[in-house]
């Protein structure tokens, strides 16, 4: 860090300890190493600061503390990104994870800027109600009800977007306003599908839904029925009833061996899921079952636990429109390359309820049904330092499979050096984006996900 950053830092610091109640850490402090760290050890950001806000008022004050000293700023929730934007290098970090709190009134649910899914899901549970979230309890709330949110609910209430119906944010001048379908309007729609590239989201308003359990668990096939399985799980879907939502993964069993994964979450009739999921085990002949009716707590919880602190990844991702026999093969193919028992292959199907919403309902870009291709790399830490071997592999593999995708990707999931993906992840919403962002950000203060400019 040159001279002038250093003094510049030691500045924000002071101004921020003035006048902030929260901790404030900076590069000297015993607790840095811990405060900047991510989930994911790949990312390494070294910020000039972390200010743990406490409430609004707060948040303001750092941001305009930060435009004053002209200090770039990033935004933390849960800090899952994979990418570890909410980490800036050389910024200052805005940690909202004191604002975590959740109250249930109705079925609406008023979210603090740094709850996470589970947060939102256990105030919900509580209330005899569901939210609707990923897989996965540990991401912040925040981004997945900004920028998209495929989970067990998608088909019958779509996106975690599509249940957005307010927010707060604080703007880059420090002024706070509320945005929903009666005020700003633009920056509502804006909100949901250009993530947090307009101001500091601290607080969500989210549409609850009636508590259902859940017939969910994992219907497991050996590696070599992955072709058929996929094959027939695709002609399953085709039809299947907006109760059901499917993750299907290929990965590796504790002996190296490949295999292959249904994951369904059923929340219709108890006889008719009890159908279903007959439906998916004859998909091939399974090697392991486990399925049961859960609550939806209990079914997020259970994907928490394969979520591994400080192993390394990195993700690429692909829009396909269709599992067809060239997407099934080169998927496979990729499968079979992988360079780590760890890495992955997910894919989630868009189906039901969000493709009928009109595409221009809010800025997500692709509305159209498909399938959602996550390409996980994951390796543990080694002196060998093969991230690079690991990395190339799911490139490689999103550079496979460019020929049979759709335009773009999900912005959640795609990096700085996605240029083409990036350009087209927002369809025909981009120019319309841009436009919310020089209107509310245009000296380009918040960047959370990523948005041509």
């Amino acid at each position: 860090m040159v001279q002038n950053e250093i003094s510049r830092s030691s500045d924000v610091v002071r101004a921020l300890k003035s006048t902030l109640r929260g901790r404030i850490i900076s590069p000297e402090d015993p607790d840095y190493a811990n405060a900047r760290r991510t989930w994911n050890r790949d990312v390494d950001h070294h910020p000039a600061a972390i200010a743990f806000c406490g409430d609004v008022e707060e948040v303001q004050t750092a941001v305009r503390i930060a435009r004053a000293h002209e200090m770039p700023l990033s935004v933390r929730s849960a800090g899952f990104d994979v990418i570890g934007r909410s980490v800036r290098a050389g910024a200052l970090v805005i940690d909202l994870s004191r604002m975590n709190q959740v109250r249930v009134n109705q079925q609406t649910g008023v979210v603090g800027g740094g709850a996470t899914a589970a947060d939102v899901i256990a105030a919900a549970d509580a209330a005899d109600l569901m939210a609707v979230t990923g897989w996965n309890g540990r991401p912040g709330m925040t981004g997945l009800a900004t920028v998209g949110g495929y989970g067990p609910l998608l088909a019958k209430h779509g996106l975690a977007l599509d249940n957005l119906i307010g927010a707060d944010l604080v703007l880059a001048d420090g002024q706070c306003v509320s945005v929903d379908k009666e005020q700003h309007d633009d920056l509502f729609w804006a909100l949901r599908g250009g993530g947090g590239n307009f101001g500091v989201v601290t607080s969500l308003k989210l549409r609850l839904h009636p508590v259902r359990q859940v017939l969910a668990g994992m219907i497991m096939f050996a590696g070599a029925e992955a072709e058929t399985v996929l094959r027939r799980y695709a002609e399953v879907m085709q039809s299947a009833s907006n109760d059901l939502a499917v993750v299907a993964g290929i990965i590796s069993l504790p002996n190296g061996a490949p295999a292959l994964f249904l994951a369904p979450a059923w929340t219709g009739q108890l006889s008719a899921g009890e159908i279903a999921m007959e439906v998916l085990k004859r998909c091939g002949t399974p090697i392991h079952v486990q399925l049961d009716w859960m609550s939806y707590q209990d079914l997020v919880r259970g994907f928490d636990a394969r979520v591994v602190d400080h192993r390394h990844y990195a993700v690429e991702t692909r829009w396909i429109a269709k599992l067809d026999v060239d997407a099934i093969s080169i998927l496979l193919a990729g499968a079979a390359r992988r360079t780590s028992p760890f890495s992955t292959i997910i894919l989630q199907h868009f189906r039901g309820l969000p493709t009928q919403l009109p595409p221009d309902s809010t800025a997500f870009g692709m509305r159209r049904e498909h399938v959602m291709v996550e390409l996980i790399a994951a390796w543990d830490p080694s002196p060998d330092n093969l991230g690079a071997v690991h990395r190339h592999w799911a490139h490689d593999l999103s550079r496979a499979l460019a020929p049979v995708s759709l335009p773009g990707g999900y912005p959640n999931a795609l990096g700085p050096d996605a240029d083409d993906q990036v350009a087209r992840a927002y369809g025909e919403h981009l120019p319309r984006l841009q436009a919310a962002k020089r209107r509310y950000d245009a000296s380009g203060v918040f960047a959370a996900t990523p948005l041509p400019t």
